[in-house]
């Protein structure tokens, strides 16, 4: 098996903090622990008496018991609790793909699952995602998708809602999604790590329960705003999920222990509600600012409105290669940002706005006055 590089995850690793201004992320900006436990002197007895030992590896059954909470149906047997929404895509991938099989990838993506793919000998099917700037949309052709998917489809794989674009997909094109998949057997890798970010308040619908071949991947990391604690899982059909976890064994075995106890903390439905709460109203007083800055830029910056997550998808007119213009913004303005590149979307640059607003504007304002340097 060889790995090509991840090349956006390693951009990051390198320079994030490297730089002033890091608005490369695609989550809100994290909490401390002391801000995400309540200060009475049982929580913070019970997370400083906690033994570091060897923890479930599948998780501690009152956290899959939380996580199966989420989902209609779901027993604490179908859920394994992993470090990050990248060990949840990491496993499904590696125990679902064998040599050969065809894996069909919603693009622009999150680039794991196809680098996986390819590097398990699979071969990758884009379906892409197209912008419609004047419609203020993204559209997801459920035709195209359909032409793709033949007996040789091992998975399909969703972002929903989408990195980089922050688009939804709606519960009646999941279930398109879903039949069109059953037709062959194929099954859905739908990965959820964004939802509870919406901007409008409303939960994106989740792939789960539409058909028995669906694998769900979520995280803390990106509507939680807890990156840090690096605990993901996976929801599953029983068997499937026993085969899951018989690959976990091979990778991390088990979830820390301060990250088991934290993410019960989070997971308790009233401080998850307030988590969610805060999420969204970071995003929409952030998207606010971005909007008004994308309207002094006088149409050189386009882009189409997230529904969810952390992220402004910017196209620009300027003549220049994405990466290159990151390259510059990093060197001559301290400013990380994803290029478009690492979607192999040149002429696009990622940008979060999860982060705090003040930090945020300045980060906006040196992107400006670096643009206003570049040929358009």
């Amino acid at each position: 098996m060889r790995i090509e590089p991840f090349r956006m995850e390693r951009w990051q690793s390198l320079h994030e903090h490297q730089v002033e201004i890091n608005l490369s992320d695609s989550g809100v900006h994290p909490l401390s622990v002391g801000e995400l436990i309540e200060q009475g002197e049982s929580d913070v007895s019970a997370l400083i008496d906690q033994r570091l030992i060897y923890t479930h590896t599948n998780g501690s059954p009152e956290l899959r018991e939380r996580i199966a909470a989420l989902h209609p149906g779901v027993g604490t047997e179908q859920v394994l609790v992993v470090n990050g929404g990248a060990e949840a895509n990491l496993i499904a991938t590696w125990s679902l793909l064998e040599p050969g099989d065809e894996a069909v990838v919603m693009l622009p993506n999150y680039m794991q699952i196809p680098g996986l793919a390819r590097g398990l000998g699979a071969t990758l099917r884009p379906w892409r995602l197209e912008p419609d700037l004047d419609a203020g949309r993204w559209v997801a052709s459920l035709e195209a998708l359909e032409a793709l998917v033949n007996p040789r489809t091992r998975f399909i794989s969703i972002c929903n809602p989408n990195n980089p674009t922050g688009a939804r997909l709606d519960a009646g094109t999941l279930d398109t999604i879903c039949e069109i998949a059953g037709r062959h057997g194929a099954w859905v890798l739908s990965d959820e790590i964004y939802r509870g970010s919406e901007l409008d308040g409303q939960e994106t619908a989740s792939a789960w329960g539409r058909y028995e071949r669906v694998v769900v991947t979520n995280s803390l990391s990106k509507a939680y705003g807890l990156p840090g604690l690096r605990l993901g899982w996976i929801v599953a059909e029983r068997g499937v999920c026993a085969r899951f976890w018989a690959h976990h064994d091979y990778t991390t075995i088990g979830p820390g222990a301060l990250s088991d106890l934290l993410a019960r903390h989070a997971l308790e439905p009233e401080r998850r509600r307030s988590l969610i709460e805060r999420s969204r109203g970071l995003l929409r007083e952030n998207y606010a600012r971005c909007a008004a800055w994308l309207e002094r830029s006088g149409g050189s910056l386009r882009h189409v409105p997230p529904e969810a997550g952390a992220m402004l998808f910017l196209r620009y007119d300027h003549r220049i290669n994405s990466t290159q213009l990151a390259i510059r913004l990093r060197d001559e303005q301290s400013v990380l940002v994803v290029p478009g590149d690492h979607y192999d979307m040149d002429g696009w640059l990622r940008v979060c706005f999860g982060g705090e607003p003040a930090e945020m504007e300045r980060g906006l304002e040196r992107i400006e006055a670096l643009l206003a340097t570049v040929e358009v």
